[in-house]
């Protein structure tokens, strides 16, 4: 079996509140951070946190970032200073679009609109506010790239090629121009409700936030005496090479990315917990995902807890990976699942599956308690994540 890599800290700023810890208590409450038929993060203020300064070199996504990343490294032990030598700490942040501008013109532009629009602008502004000094970039697989970036660090801790990584995703596009985009296309709820695997979703609400992790080998966690919140066990992805936006409709490609970070993590199916599913709400993405899933899990999936947080978040984009994989690391540690929020009348063409509709409790299997969490980005990027408790 392959070695797992231990989770040291965590960090979120969600629609649910500032912090990882509220975002789980929230959502296990059954909780929503919906308003309107958006998903603003609106108890943030950049302000409590970080410097005039910092706040305007940052584009609100890095600054999502930031605030994250500060709770995820004091959690791990590292606010007095670095464990390892800098040249050994990666930093990998997905995003999907960035630090998209409220306005798109040109009469608008400053100094330093470019800077704060790259995609790697909060991977950037991490390393250099912890002196990260490990490689660093940004995943961009859109609503993939944060469940990318912690598979990026599990195979380059795992290769020796870093002692610990800095990694998640982070997304602030809720602006007019993406929201009519969306719109346009049909994906958007017109209706204001993410219902996720209901018989009458009708689309996504888009959502904002970041989720930040610390990764450690897992003898490098145990060497310094850290706390050891959960593991990475495994990481499959896969391409659909299908559609600018629409998944594979036959499932295979996404089934395959499932396939293959159970056979890295040396777990079969019928070992897993709990499935934090991707579950947007948009009729095709719900669809094909249970496709694929019931490829890749066969009668297994019927039995096994599944749920999503895009209810209650909406659909943070290149942050919800990471997020997510906070999420199911909190499920399997705490042994309690969050439901699928609103979920009232579940799609009987999905076929039988365990929907979690309250919080429930999870049992382990003999190999511990195992979960996977997928994430199936726009483009036809497919990235999933095997996880387990510590």
């Amino acid at each position: 079996m392959t070695v797992p890599v231990a989770v040291t800290g965590v960090g979120a700023v969600t629609p649910l509140g500032v912090g990882a810890d509220v975002l789980v208590s929230r959502l296990v409450a059954g909780g929503s951070g919906l308003v309107d038929g958006d998903g603003r993060c609106a108890d943030f203020d950049a302000g409590d946190f970080l410097t005039r300064r910092e706040s305007r070199r940052n584009a609100r996504f890095a600054r999502l970032a930031l605030v994250a990343a500060a709770e995820a490294l004091g959690r791990a032990g590292w606010s007095e200073g670095l464990p390892y030598p800098a040249d050994g700490i990666m930093c990998v942040v997905g995003t999907g679009l960035g630090g998209v501008p409220e306005s798109p013109r040109a009469a608008d532009a400053t100094p330093l609109t470019v800077p704060l629009m790259m995609a790697n602008a909060a991977a950037a502004s991490l390393s250099r506010r912890y002196g990260l000094r490990g490689e660093s970039y940004a995943t961009a697989g859109a609503c993939a790239a944060g469940a990318q970036a912690i598979g990026a660090a599990l195979g380059a801790i795992r290769r020796g090629e870093a002692a610990a990584a800095v990694v998640g995703g982070a997304e602030a596009a809720s602006v007019p121009l993406v929201r009519e985009s969306f719109a346009q296309a049909g994906a958007l709820s017109p209706t204001g409700r993410c219902a996720p695997f209901d018989a009458d979703r009708d689309g996504f609400v888009m959502g904002e936030g970041a989720g930040i992790l610390v990764l450690e080998s897992l003898d490098g966690a145990r060497a310094r005496g850290a706390g050891i919140l959960g593991l990475v066990r495994g990481y499959g992805a896969s391409s659909d090479a299908h559609h600018l936006t629409a998944p594979s409709p036959d499932g295979i490609p996404a089934a395959r990315a499932v396939r293959r970070a159970l056979a890295d993590a040396g777990v079969a199916a019928k070992d897993l917990s709990y499935i934090n599913a991707h579950g947007t709400g948009t009729p095709l993405n719900d669809e094909a995902e249970i496709r694929a899933l019931r490829l890749a899990l066969g009668d297994a999936l019927e039995s096994v807890p599944l749920s999503s947080t895009k209810a209650a978040t909406g659909h943070l984009f290149g942050a919800g990976g990471a997020v997510e994989a906070i999420v199911t690391l909190a499920a399997l540690r705490d042994g309690l699942a969050p439901p699928t929020h609103g979920l009232v009348r579940p799609d009987e063409r999905l076929g039988a599956l365990d929907h979690v509709r309250t919080a429930r409790r999870l049992a382990p299997g003999p190999g511990g308690a195992l979960g996977l969490s997928d994430s199936l980005g726009f483009g036809g990027h497919n990235a999933v994540l095997v996880l387990g408790a510590p």
